[in-house]
C-alpha cells in the first residue's frame, strides 16, 4: 500500500473514479455498475462515476463493459468527491 492510502486507511486504488465509455447507456444500468451515477455526455458517450472500493471492484467494473461491448475511452482517478466540488 502506498503511503497516500495507508495514511487514509484505504485499499489500493479505494476512491472516486469517472469512467467515460462511447455508447449510450440509460440510468437503470447503474445498478449494474455498483451504483455508479451515469451521465450521458457529449458526442454519444456515457460517463459513470462514483466511489470504487479497491483495485479489484476497478477492474470488475471494466469488465462489465467489456462485457457489454462498449469501447473504454477513459478511466480517471479523482481525488475527492467531484459533485462536492461543483457543489462549492
Amino acid at each position: 500500500m502506498d503511503e497516500q492510502g495507508a495514511t487514509r486507511g484505504l485499499e489500493p486504488g479505494a476512491g472516486w473514479y469517472r469512467i467515460r465509455i462511447q455508447g449510450r447507456l440509460e440510468p437503470r444500468w447503474s445498478t449494474w455498475f455498483d451504483g455508479m451515477s451515469l451521465t450521458r455526455g457529449e458526442n454519444g458517450t456515457t460517463v459513470l462515476l462514483g466511489q470504487v472500493s479497491d483495485q479489484a471492484a476497478l477492474h470488475g467494473l471494466i469488465q462489465r463493459v467489456r462485457d457489454l461491448g462498449l469501447t473504454l475511452l477513459e478511466v480517471t482517478h479523482e481525488d475527492a468527491d467531484p459533485s462536492e466540488e461543483r457543489e462549492a
